[in-house]
């Protein structure tokens, strides 16, 4: 069993502690059997919108992802034509990062 912290509990107590008029929009999210990569960055993004740019790129820059997130942020720019520009700023990625996945996991 892998050791990973359990996000579920994590961001239902943060939620209803200090955010509780954002419950409505994260139960969707929280109702998930398991939650993904994708799904705790929308729930991370829901709940800090309004982050210092300082701290953004902080969080940005140790950020890392699993070949399954990397597969559905490809999927995800398959599905919706997205260029590499375009997906690198839905989310908030580098467009060389971007690139170097394409080339690594050819689709």
């Amino acid at each position: 069993m892998e050791n990973t912290p359990d996000y579920k509990k994590i961001y239902s107590d943060m939620i209803n502690i200090k955010y509780p008029e954002k419950k409505e929009i994260c139960d969707q999210l929280l109702s998930k059997a398991n939650l993904s990569t994708l799904d705790i960055i929308e729930i991370s993004r829901i709940l800090f919108n309004k982050s210092s740019k300082e701290s953004s790129g902080f969080n940005q820059r140790h950020r890392s992802y699993n070949k399954s997130t990397i597969f559905q942020i490809l999927e995800y720019q398959k599905k919706n034509k997205l260029n590499n520009s375009q997906l690198a700023k839905h989310f908030k990625l580098s467009r060389n990062t971007v690139t170097k996945w394409k080339n690594q996991f050819p689709m």
